[in-house]
C-alpha cells in the first residue's frame, strides 16, 4: 500500500513540476511586454489597454499556476518564528497540521467558490470591458480554480510525504 501512495505523490509532484517549469517561461514574456510598455509610455507617451491587460493576464497565470510548484519546492511564504529551529519530526507535524487545517480547506473554498464564476464567464464568452482590451477574459477567470486545484493536489502530495515520514520508525 505504501508503494501506491508513493506513486500518487510522485505523479502529482511531476505534474506540478512540469506545469511550474512551463509557466516559468511566461516570466520572460512578461518582462518583454513590460519593457515594451515602459518604452512606449515614456518615449512615445502612449500605451494600449490590451498591453496593460496582457501584463496582468501573464502575472495572474504565473502566480496561480505556479503556486503548486512553489509549494513543492518549499519556496512559499512561511512565517518562520520557530520552524527553522524544529527537528525534522516536529517540522513534519507542523506541515501535516498546517496542510490539513489551513491549506486544504482554503484550496477547497477557493475551488468551489470560484468554479461557478469561471464557468459563467465561459458560457457568455466574457471579454474585457475596456475598449481595446483583450478577449477571452474567461480563460483568466478559469485560472483561479485551476491554480487552487493544483495547489491542493501538491498539498495532498505533501501530506503523503509527511505521513510516510511520520509513520517510519526513527532511525529506519
Amino acid at each position: 500500500m505504501e508503494q501506491f501512495w508513493i506513486k500518487v505523490e510522485k505523479r502529482i509532484s511531476e505534474w506540478n513540476e512540469w506545469i511550474g517549469r512551463a509557466v516559468s517561461w511566461l516570466t520572460a514574456i512578461l518582462v518583454l511586454v513590460v519593457g515594451v510598455d515602459v518604452v512606449s509610455r515614456y518615449f512615445f507617451n502612449t500605451t494600449k489597454n490590451w498591453v496593460l491587460e496582457l501584463e496582468w493576464y501573464l502575472f495572474s497565470i504565473i502566480f496561480l499556476l505556479g503556486a503548486g510548484y512553489a509549494l513543492k519546492h518549499d519556496k512559499h511564504v512561511r512565517v518562520d518564528l520557530f520552524y527553522s529551529n524544529f527537528n525534522p519530526r516536529d517540522k513534519a507535524w507542523v506541515n501535516l497540521l498546517g496542510t490539513l487545517f489551513l491549506l486544504v480547506p482554503w484550496c477547497l473554498f477557493v475551488v468551489f467558490s470560484t468554479w461557478g464564476y469561471a464557468y459563467e464567464s465561459f458560457l457568455i464568452r466574457e471579454t474585457s470591458p475596456n475598449p481595446g482590451g483583450l478577449p477571452a477574459l474567461y480563460l483568466i477567470k478559469a485560472m483561479v480554480p485551476i491554480g487552487a486545484l493544483l495547489l491542493l493536489l501538491q498539498g495532498v502530495a505533501q501530506l503523503i510525504q509527511t505521513i510516510l515520514f511520520l509513520v517510519k520508525k526513527p532511525g529506519a
